[in-house]
Formats: structure tokens, C-alpha cells, sequence
């Protein structure tokens, strides 16, 4: 009889988890200990990466996760967790998941080593559909495993990168890229692959391929166009100028001098005409993290003073965001000053007020954004 009822208790817990959606591990529970919890239950582990702010990640917290069919799929198969990707913990972990998309489903063996992923929200038909694929698929860890022995056959090269680049792999997708191109810097525009891998996937400013375009952009700008070939260039290097600085949990700043300066040197060697708009941009925008206020308005006075650079009225709308209504009122004078400036260099013709930004129209010109702004700098309300 004690028998009889152990087996019923047994079945009613099993029919009980088969009946709600997704069971999740403890807010806090990290992928090391779901990593033990996996191997002394004999799962795998799966990883939901989301953020707050993400409306996706939440529709499928919603609407997908409590579903039964969902839970009675995933509870007795995985280990599974969800980790915000800006949290102390999660931060890093994003950074060396590369993890650049939200919300991006994350498949690991018991020992925490990725088998497969996936980015996006669903329904929850697709949803297991994914999660099934991605679950038996290794091919993932085969290719990885390949390329980390040295394998670098050309075809090999571009199927890892396929994968790579569907997974949002950034940073590995460009060492791929760049072992694709390498010794081929300066033919690779007159072949379409190539030309794509470039575009695609190169994003570090230091790659051969990166360094011999940006001295001679000629054959890739006659393939591309000259703009197209610009935009991949300065999106680079902005990309990786953001890089520079991190900040930490406890809200303390990190700022990488050592990258900064051979960032600065490899800018100097490529004769960037606006260089010195990387370098200020990178300072004004670490005075700002670490809130001192004295030396990022001197930064920002530095980039207007510079007959090489043009700040847009819009960007002047951008520096006056650190200005808080605790502020000392002195520093608030100086920037007030700033836009007081440029008011009166519209008014005497020598500017004109943007009208627009990018493609956008606006729905005002800038200089009364910019009245706006002083007023606003004073305490008092805009007018509408």
C-alpha cells in the first residue's frame, strides 16, 4: 500500500509539471550552477538572454513560456534559466556569449558548452520547433571545434561563418572574415563573395583587409560606390571607438587608454581626415560617464574650436542631455553660451538650422529646439 501511494504521489508530481509552462531556476542562479544541476539531473541547459526594455523577450514570458505544451517539452529536457544580459552577472556573460540581440535563446550540453541558439520571438509551435533543432544540432561545436584546430579550408571557412553570422557572433564572425581575406587585401573587391564577407562581417578597424581598404578604397568604391564604401568604413571605427569605454554595475567607469592610444596611432596611419572627431568624442563622451562636467564641457569646446569639425545643431542638443537640474549653475552658463553661439550664427547667416536629420524630417528647425534648450537650461518649461 505504502508502495501504491509513493507511485501515485510520484505520478500526480510528474502530471502537475507536465501541466504548467516553463519551470525557471531562481532569479540569481548563474549558468555555472545551472551547469551542476544539469549534470546531476542528466538536461541540458537552456538560456533565455533578455533585457527589461525588450518587448519581444516579454511577449514570450507572457504568452509562450506558461504554455503547457511548451513546459511539458522543456521542463524535463533542460535546465532553465533566464539571465538579464545588463545585469551585474549578465553583462560579461552577454559579452562573451556575444550576444547582440534580444530576446537570443541560448542551448548548452551539461557542461555549460553551446550546442546551438537562436534570436527572436515566436510563436510557441516555432518556439519548440527551434528549440529542437538547435538541440540535437552540434554542428554548431563541430565547426568551432575545427577552426580552433587550425583548420582554415576555404569552404570550411565560409560555412562556419554562415553559422557564425546567424547567430549573432559578431566577434567571431570577423576572425572567420578576416582569415577568409587574409592575403587577399587588395583583390578582394573584384569578387562578390568577398565584397559581401567585408561588408558583412569586418569589424575590427585593425583587420589587413579594414587597413588596406581605408588607404585605398578605389577598387572596392568602384564595385560598391564611394558612399556605401565610407559608411562601412566609419561605421567601423565608430563601432569600435564605443569599445573604449565600459561601464560597470556599480556605476564606475573603465576606460582602455592602452587600446585608446594604438586606436589613435592606426587612425594617424590611415590619414582619417576627421580623426580628431573620434579622439574628442571618445573624451567628451568618458567625461560624461564619469560625470565630470568641467572637463566634458572643455572637451566639447576643444571639438567647436576645431576649424577640421562641425558639430551639427543637433549634436549640440546631445551634449546638453548631462546638464541636470543639480548642475552647477556656472557650468550651465557655459553651455548656455555654447548655444547662445550658435543661435547667433544662424541669426547673422552663417549657419542654417537643420531641418532635418538623416532622412527624417523634423517638425521644427533646430534653432528653436535650440531656444527650447536654453530655457530649459533656466528651469523653465518649453512652450508648446
Amino acid at each position: 500500500m505504502k508502495r501504491l501511494s509513493t507511485t501515485i504521489f510520484a505520478l500526480v508530481a510528474v502530471v502537475a509539471m507536465m501541466a504548467q509552462g516553463m519551470k525557471f531556476e531562481p532569479k540569481g542562479t548563474t549558468l555555472e550552477q545551472a551547469s551542476v544541476k544539469a549534470k546531476a539531473e542528466g538536461k541540458l541547459i537552456f538560456l533565455d538572454c533578455f533585457t527589461t526594455w525588450c518587448g519581444p523577450c516579454k511577449k514570450m514570458d507572457r504568452d509562450v513560456f506558461p504554455q503547457e505544451k511548451v513546459g511539458a517539452y522543456m521542463n524535463p529536457n533542460f535546465v532553465c534559466l533566464q539571465i538579464d544580459m545588463e545585469s551585474e552577472y549578465g553583462a560579461p556573460l552577454a559579452k562573451k556569449l556575444q550576444v547582440q540581440a534580444f530576446p537570443t535563446f541560448v542551448i548548452f550540453n551539461a557542461d555549460a558548452k553551446e550546442i546551438g541558439r537562436f534570436v527572436g520571438g515566436s510563436i510557441a509551435d516555432e518556439f519548440l520547433k527551434n528549440v529542437k533543432e538547435k538541440s540535437r544540432d552540434n554542428s554548431s561545436a563541430d565547426l568551432q571545434k575545427r577552426w580552433e584546430s587550425g583548420d582554415r579550408d576555404p569552404q570550411f571557412l565560409l560555412q562556419y561563418l554562415q553559422t557564425l553570422s546567424a547567430s549573432y557572433k559578431g566577434d567571431d564572425a570577423n576572425l572567420v572574415a578576416e582569415a577568409l581575406l587574409e592575403g587577399k587585401e587588395q583583390t578582394f573587391a573584384a569578387d562578390s563573395t568577398l565584397r559581401m564577407i567585408f561588408f558583412r562581417n569586418i569589424t575590427n578597424p585593425f583587420a589587413k583587409a579594414f587597413v588596406y581598404t581605408a588607404k585605398h578604397p578605389e577598387a572596392l568604391a568602384a564595385k560598391m560606390g564611394e558612399r556605401n564604401v565610407q559608411m562601412k568604413l566609419d561605421n567601423v571605427l565608430n563601432n569600435y571607438q564605443r569599445q573604449l569605454i565600459t561601464e560597470q554595475e556599480d556605476g564606475s567607469v573603465s576606460f582602455d587608454q592602452q587600446r585608446f592610444d594604438r586606436f589613435l596611432a592606426l587612425l594617424k596611419e590611415l590619414n582619417v581626415p576627421n580623426a580628431e572627431h573620434y579622439r574628442l568624442s571618445t573624451l567628451i563622451t568618458l567625461a560624461e560617464k564619469q560625470k565630470d562636467l568641467t572637463t566634458y564641457l572643455g572637451y566639447v569646446k576643444e571639438y567647436l574650436a576645431n576649424p577640421s569639425l562641425d558639430a551639427d545643431d543637433m549634436q549640440l542638443a546631445n551634449w546638453v542631455k548631462p546638464f541636470t537640474p543639480g548642475t552647477d549653475p556656472q557650468l550651465k552658463e557655459q553651455m548656455k553660451d555654447i548655444l547662445r553661439q550658435r543661435l547667433a550664427d544662424i541669426s547673422a547667416g552663417k549657419r542654417k538650422p537643420q531641418t532635418t536629420v538623416g532622412n527624417m524630417r523634423l517638425s521644427r528647425p533646430t534653432d528653436d529646439l535650440l531656444r527650447m534648450l536654453i530655457d530649459a537650461l533656466d528651469g523653465k518649461m518649453p512652450q508648446r
